[in-house]
């Protein structure tokens, strides 16, 4: 088929920033939207680039939006279906830097709720309200897309429900849909009642595990044209039984259409060069410019001011997931196995989360007050100082979809010391090819193997020229939204015209 003029795409999500954000999905949403409409045109694909996508953002009206800051006017009204009668829904509009978003609201989500409660069976009622009521929002508008991009358990009813009413709903007809996987372990547990209440019935599929036929995110992975991760080595994991969560066998059946495709970050919000938060601002250069930052770092939190003893920061969740407990025994073997009375590294912990976790944390800077300083919050301005004046962020994660920590790293010149994991794997280039290196890898999820690789950072940073080297190969790193934003547009064009 001809490529549309203009390519319309619905894109659904629980929480985009800056309206709202919890998670790492709110980053996503926020900003990929944006970069599908400036990227500039694909030569190879005509009927694409910039001006000629028509990208919509939906979120839900959540009640900790701050109303006052956007400039909202009421679009729509009408009502979605439910077991126990039609419940209403209203839109209200605004814009977020060039994207149309629309926001929905209505009895489900009460002035009171969080953006996620954790009980089911409420956040179940809220999220399929919200998936069927975009769709409906869409029919409203009298806007029909070409492409529905849900993302997440959250809206993945989306999907489901225009599978199965596809045939009977012409408005629809030929839609295509697309679902972004950014964390499979949260399949929507428990919200069965909340699908069938809003007449979407279980899947009657032998492919799908039987437990899963009655789960927003597998219903949704069953009934997707296509499927996204959000990077290429965790498409292939979750084909596998260790990361598959009892759905391996199943996403096997379709992996030709499932594609990996690297998250991005903001490069201008997230700049060394112009980041009012640092000391020193700095860039590839003029990378000594970074040094001052080091050594304010230190001042800050009353560690010994010597630009040759490595900081080691942690800036993550406190979460088994982020392997945080192997960070914090690889710290402690490494300042135990020290002749000197004084550590040759000194480390900065920062971070929120499992309770047992922070008091692990806070443990080992009692046990090592000299070289350790733990911070058991949420610290964004903190977070972009420890960047810039850290050597080193250790990402032991025991899974990782994509990863913004390695990332953020990278473009601060702060080298990450990952583990071998999904996107950790694809954007951390391992110091065994020292050519085109731009931080350390390992691969056994244990704290000896983590000691290990921080012994060959050491290494490496104990000669200043080689480590310098290692730190501009990641500083120049193309990790834009619009590299990935490129890979989105060729997926839906490709979609479109089958």
């Amino acid at each position: 088929m001809n490529l549309p003029m203009r390519l319309r795409v619905l894109f659904l999500s629980a929480e985009a920033d800056p309206l709202v954000k919890v998670g790492g999905l709110g980053d996503v949403s926020g900003a990929l939207p944006q970069a599908l409409t400036l990227i500039p045109p694909i030569p190879s694909l005509s009927g694409t680039g910039k001006g000629v996508l028509d990208i919509r953002l939906v979120i839900p009206f959540h009640s900790v939006i701050r109303k006052e800051l956007f400039d909202l006017r009421r679009v729509a009204h009408f009502s979605v279906p439910h077991a126990s009668g039609p419940i209403p829904a209203e839109v209200y509009a605004t814009d977020l830097r060039g994207v149309p978003v629309y926001m929905i609201s209505g009895p489900p989500f009460a002035s009171d709720q969080p953006v996620y409660t954790g009980n089911p069976a409420i956040d179940g009622h809220k999220y399929v309200f919200f998936s069927l009521a975009a769709l409906e929002l869409a029919r409203a508008l009298h806007w029909q897309p070409h492409i529905v991009h849900a993302n997440d358990w959250h809206t993945a009813s989306a999907i489901y429900s225009l599978a199965i009413n596809h045939p009977s709903d012409a408005f629809y007809k030929y839609t295509s849909t697309l679902l972004t996987l950014h964390n499979l372990p949260f399949l929507g547990a428990g919200m069965g009642p909340s699908l069938e209440a809003f007449g979407l019935p279980p899947a009657l599929d032998f492919h799908l595990p039987e437990w899963a036929q009655h789960l927003p995110l597998p219903l949704g992975l069953l009934a997707a044209h296509h499927i996204v991760t959000v990077s290429p080595t965790y498409a292939q994991e979750i084909n596998t039984p260790e990361f598959g969560m009892g759905l391996h066998e199943f996403l096997q059946t379709r992996s030709g259409a499932i594609t990996g495709i690297l998250n991005g970050i903001d490069t201008v919000l997230w700049d060394p060069a112009n980041d009012p938060n640092l000391a020193s601002c700095y860039s590839t250069a003029d990378l000594p410019a970074r040094q001052p930052n080091k050594a304010a770092l230190q001042k800050e939190f009353g560690l010994e001011i010597n630009p040759q003893r490595p900081i080691l920061a942690i800036i993550s969740r406190m979460d088994y997931q982020k392997g945080i407990d192997l960070a914090i025994e690889a710290l402690r073997q490494i300042i135990l196995s020290e002749r000197s009375s004084t550590p040759n590294i000194q480390a900065i912990i920062l971070g929120t989360g499992h309770a047992e976790l922070e008091e692990s944390a806070r443990q080992l800077e009692e046990n090592f007050p000299g070289p350790v300083r733990a911070v058991t919050r949420y610290d964004a301005r903190l977070s972009r100082r420890i960047l810039a004046g850290a050597d080193a962020v250790l990402i032991p994660s025991r899974y990782e979809p994509c990863g913004l920590t390695q990332m953020l790293g990278l473009r601060y010149g702060c080298v990450p010391i990952g583990r071998s994991t999904g996107g950790l794997r694809d954007t951390i280039r391992d110091h065994r090819n020292s050519k085109v290196s731009t931080g350390f890898l390992f691969d056994e999820a244990t704290p000896e193997a983590l000691v290990r690789t921080i012994h060959k950072a050491l290494e490496v940073f104990s000669n200043p020229a080689a480590w310098q080297a290692l730190q501009l190969r990641g500083m120049k790193q193309d990790l834009s939204w619009e590299r990935s934003a490129r890979e989105y547009l060729k997926l839906y064009q490709v979609m479109v015209q089958k």
